[in-house]
C-alpha cells in the first residue's frame, strides 16, 4: 500500500524463540518498557531530534541515506508530523489534518496524498516510540521483548511489533523498537517489509514537550511552488 509506505518514509521500525523457550524475565521487562512508553505518552506534547534514515532496497542492494531533523506534536485528538532533511538533497515532508505534504525544492513541487480511511493506520506509525501508549501495542501487535542493546551509544530496551492484521502484514513485515529506558521514547526504529526491504531510522539530541520552532510544521515553499495530488 503506497501510503503506508509514505508513512514510514516519514518518519519516515527477529527474534526466532518460542513463548516457551524465553526467559521468563522477558515478561517482566516488556511490561516495564511498555509502562515507561506509557508514562511517557501520559504527558508528550512536542518532540525535536535529529535523525539519519537509512532505506535499503534489496533487489537492487544499496543503501540511501537521509539526514535531518524530525518533530512530533500532539494538538488534542491531533497528530502531527515534520521532517526536514538536510542530506543529501534538500526536502520537507509534513503530516498534519490527514494529509502528507512532501515538498522538494530543487524542482520547487509539492506532492499531496490524502491519507482517506487510512489515517488511523498512518498514524499509529507516526507515534511508534514517539507519545504513543505502550500497552495499546498490544492489541494492534504481537510484542515481545528482545531484551537490552546499545543504540546510538543508549542502553535501550529492544521490542519486536508483528503486526496481527493480515493486511498491514502485506506492507510491513516485522518493526524493531529501541525504547530509552529514561525517556520512554525511541531511540532506533527498524521497519521490515515482507520483499525483504528495510528503513531503519536512528535518533539523537532527542527533546520531549520543548518549544519547537515556530516554522517546524510549515512548508518553505516559494510563489512558484507546484502543488501536485499523484493518481494510484
Amino acid at each position: 500500500m503506497r501510503l503506508m509506505r509514505l508513512a514510514i518514509t516519514i518518519l519516515l521500525a527477529c527474534a526466532l524463540l518460542s513463548p516457551s523457550a524465553r526467559p521468563q524475565s522477558d515478561s517482566a521487562g516488556l511490561n516495564r518498557i511498555l509502562s515507561q512508553m506509557d508514562a511517557t505518552a501520559k504527558n508528550f506534547r512536542s518532540a525535536e531530534a535529529s535523525l539519519v534514515s537509512d532505506q535499503y532496497q534489496k533487489v537492487i542492494d544499496e543503501t540511501e541515506t537521509q539526514k535531518g531533523k524530525v518533530y512530533f506534536r500532539r494538538e488534542g485528538a491531533e497528530v502531527q508530523m515534520a521532517a526536514d532533511f538536510v542530506e543529501p538533497d534538500k526536502k520537507y515532508v509534513l503530516y498534519s489534518g490527514g494529509k502528507v505534504q512532501v515538498y522538494q525544492p530543487k524542482i520547487d513541487q509539492v506532492n499531496e496524498y490524502n491519507v482517506g480511511k487510512n489515517r488511523g493506520d498512518v498514524e499509529s506509525f507516526l507515534v511508534l516510540g514517539f507519545g504513543g501508549n505502550g500497552h495499546e501495542l498490544l492489541k494492534s501487535y504481537d510484542v515481545k521483548y528482545l531484551g537490552p542493546e546499545t543504540a546510538n551509544g543508549t542502553e535501550a530496551g529492544k521490542l519486536e511489533l508483528v503486526p496481527k492484521s493480515a493486511r498491514l502484514r502485506n506492507n510491513i513485515a516485522r518493526i524493531w523498537l529501541w525504547i530509552d529506558p529514561a525517556k520512554g521514547v525511541s531511540v532506533q526504529q527498524q521497519f521490515f517489509e515482507p520483499g525483504g526491504d528495510y528503513r531503519l531510522a536512528k535518533y539523537s539530541q532527542i527533546q520531549i514537550n520543548q518549544k519547537l520552532p515556530d516554522n517546524a510544521f510549515k512548508l518553505k515553499t516559494t510563489g512558484k511552488t507546484r502543488f501536485i495530488l499523484p493518481q494510484g
